[in-house]
C-alpha cells in the first residue's frame, strides 16, 4: 500500500469531528514531511540532481447516504511548497429511475482556516473540474493564485448528491517544492465606461466562464457581449471571485464589466451583482441556519445587489428557500422563457399588491454557460445617467428598468393624467383615486406579438402589435381601479389555453397617491 493512502477502517480510526460550520464534517488529517527531510516521492519537477522531488498521497474513503453539505480533509502542508496540486474521482455507479446518483464537488480553503466567511477561502471549482493546482504566480481558474504557506490546508468535499450504496472518492494530494514566484498585482475593470450619458442600458448579470462551470472564455464572453447588443456585463462565478481578476483588455468605452459571484446554497442560489472588486461570499449555509441574513448586509457592504436566482428552477438546490425579504431585485426570467419563469413572474407580480411602499423589481439575465447558450437572452434594459458601476445599480435598485428577449426589441412605457403628470417604469403616478390615467407603451421589434397590461387584477387589456413588430398601445383607467399597471409583450401561445412566452417585461408603474 502507498505509504500515503488511507483506508476506509483507517479514516474510521482517526474518527470524524463535526466542525463548527453549519452541517460540515472533518476527516483525519494527511501529512507531508518537509522537503529537507528527505521523503520519497513520485517524480521530480525538473530533473536538477538538488530539485526536491514531488511528494504525492492519496486518500480513499466513501461518504454515506446523508453525509453532511461539506466534508473537510485537512492537509499539513510543510515549509518550502511552492506549489500544491489535488485531483480526485469518485464512482458514478447506475442507480434506479427515480433515484439520485453520485455528485461530488470540491474546493480549498488554506492554513488560515475553514470558519464562515473567513480569510481561508482559496478556491472552488464545485463539479467542474477533476483536479487544481495553486501556486503564487497562478492558479486554475475557480482558485486564487498565492503562496502555499505552511500549515493546515483544508480541501472541502461536498456531497451535492449521494446515491443509496454511498459515495466511494480517491483524492490525490501533489506537492511540490522549489523557489516561489511573485504574485501578480490583480487587473480589475473599471468601474465607469464612456457610455451615451443618460440612457437605457443593455446588460446580462448571470454568467459563467471556464472560472466555475462554463465553457467559454473572458475573451469569448465579452466578444459575444458586444455582439449581443449589450453595454454592460456582471461576472457570477458559482462560490468564488477568481474571474474578478480576468477580464484585462476585454472592457471598452463600449462595455462595462462588473464583477460578482452566483453564491450557490443548497437552498438556492443568489447573485451577488457588482461586489467590490475581490470580494468573496461564503455559501456555507441552509435556510434553517438562519445566516443569510448576514451574507445579505455582506454583499451590500461590498457595494453590491442582492438579487435571487431562478427562483422557481427545479435542479436540486436551486429553487430559492430563503424569502425575498433582503432581496434587492429578482430574477424573475432566467435564458430562454420556460415553465419555471412563468411561475417565477406570477410570484413576484404578487407581491406587487404592496402598491409599491416595499416592492422588488424584476431582472432578466442569461445564466450562460455554453454554446449554444445566447448571452443576452434575456438582457435586462436600465434607465442610468451614465454607463457605471453606481448608476447602473441605481438604476436596477429603483426598478427603473425592462426586460427583452434580446437586443431587437425596445419599449418605452409609462402612465399619464391630472394636470399632465407623468411616470415611467418603476416610478408613481401621484394622483387622485378617481382620475383617468392614459396608460401607452411603444414597441419596436416584436414581430408576432401581443402587447398586455397587466394589473393587480390580472391582464385587463391585450392586443396584437402590427406584423412590423412595431406599434403602441393605449388604455384607460383609474387608480382605484388598477393600483399598478405593467405591460408584457408575449409571443403567440404554443398550445392552446397556455400563454406565449414573453419577449418583453416591464416593471410597473404605480398609481395613485399609495399609503
Amino acid at each position: 500500500m502507498n505509504p500515503g493512502e488511507l483506508t476506509p477502517g483507517e479514516l474510521g480510526r482517526r474518527g470524524l469531528l463535526v466542525t463548527g460550520a453549519a452541517a460540515a464534517l472533518t476527516l483525519g488529517s494527511v501529512s507531508f514531511a518537509s522537503a529537507s527531510d528527505g521523503d520519497s516521492g513520485h517524480g521530480s519537477p525538473g530533473g536538477g540532481g538538488a530539485a526536491a522531488p514531488d511528494r504525492t498521497k492519496t486518500v480513499r474513503g466513501t461518504l454515506p447516504p446523508g453525509s453532511p453539505d461539506y466534508v473537510y480533509l485537512p492537509v499539513d502542508v510543510p515549509e518550502g511548497v511552492r506549489e500544491l496540486s489535488v485531483s480526485y474521482t469518485y464512482e458514478k455507479p447506475v442507480v434506479p429511475a427515480g433515484t439520485q446518483g453520485n455528485a461530488l464537488d470540491i474546493g480549498i480553503f488554506d492554513e488560515r482556516g475553514t470558519a464562515l466567511g473567513g480569510p481561508g477561502f482559496r478556491g472552488w471549482s464545485g463539479g467542474a473540474r477533476s483536479e487544481f493546482f495553486i501556486r503564487a504566480d497562478e492558479a486554475t481558474p475557480g482558485y486564487l493564485p498565492g503562496p502555499v504557506r505552511a500549515g493546515r490546508w483544508n480541501i472541502a468535499l461536498g456531497p451535492y448528491t449521494t446515491a443509496p450504496e454511498g459515495l466511494p472518492y480517491t483524492v490525490t494530494i501533489t506537492l511540490r517544492s522549489g523557489p516561489t514566484s511573485a504574485t501578480p498585482k490583480p487587473v480589475y475593470p473599471p468601474v465607469r465606461a464612456k457610455g451615451r450619458g443618460r440612457a437605457w442600458y443593455r446588460g446580462d448579470c448571470h454568467i459563467h466562464s471556464v472560472h466555475s462551470d462554463g465553457k467559454r472564455t473572458p475573451a469569448e464572453i465579452a466578444a459575444l457581449a458586444r455582439s449581443a447588443g449589450l453595454d454592460f456585463i456582471n461576472t457570477s462565478e458559482h462560490n468564488t471571485s477568481s474571474g474578478h481578476r480576468a477580464w484585462e483588455g476585454l472592457w471598452g468605452d463600449d462595455l462595462l464589466i462588473l464583477t460578482g459571484e452566483e453564491i450557490t446554497t443548497r437552498n438556492g442560489h443568489v447573485l451577488g451583482i457588482s461586489t467590490d472588486h475581490g470580494t468573496w461570499v461564503d455559501w456555507r449555509y441552509r435556510a434553517r441556519d438562519n445566516r443569510f441574513g448576514h451574507y445579505a448586509r455582506e454583499i451590500r457592504r461590498a457595494g453590491g445587489l442582492v438579487v435571487p436566482a431562478h427562483p422557481h428552477a427545479t435542479c436540486i438546490g436551486c429553487n430559492w428557500k430563503f424569502g425575498f425579504g433582503e432581496a434587492d431585485a429578482v430574477e424573475v426570467w432566467n435564458g430562454p422563457y420556460t415553465l419555471d419563469d412563468e411561475v417565477s413572474v406570477a410570484d413576484w407580480d404578487n407581491t406587487l399588491v404592496s402598491g409599491g411602499t416595499a416592492w422588488t423589481p424584476a431582472m432578466g439575465n442569461s445564466d450562460a454557460h455554453k454554446d449554444p447558450d445566447r448571452i443576452g437572452t434575456p438582457q435586462t434594459v436600465v434607465l442610468a445617467d451614465e454607463l457605471s458601476r453606481d448608476a447602473v445599480l441605481a438604476g436596477i435598485r429603483a426598478g427603473h428598468s425592462y426586460i427583452t428577449e434580446s437586443s431587437a426589441i425596445s419599449l418605452t412605457f409609462g402612465a399619464t393624467g391630472g394636470r399632465a403628470a407623468h411616470a415611467g417604469i418603476g416610478e408613481r403616478l401621484r394622483v387622485d383615486s378617481g382620475t383617468p390615467v392614459t396608460v401607452r407603451l411603444d414597441v419596436t421589434g416584436a414581430p408576432g406579438c401581443t402587447a398586455n397590461f397587466v394589473t393587480d387584477q390580472g391582464t385587463l387589456y391585450s392586443t396584437p402589435l402590427p406584423t412590423s413588430g412595431t406599434g403602441t398601445a393605449e388604455w384607460t383607467t383609474t387608480p382605484a381601479y388598477a393600483s399598478y399597471v405593467r405591460a408584457e409583450v408575449r409571443h403567440a401561445p404554443a398550445a392552446a389555453g397556455l400563454p406565449g412566452a414573453l419577449a418583453a417585461l416591464t416593471n410597473p408603474v404605480f398609481l395613485g397617491e399609495g399609503r
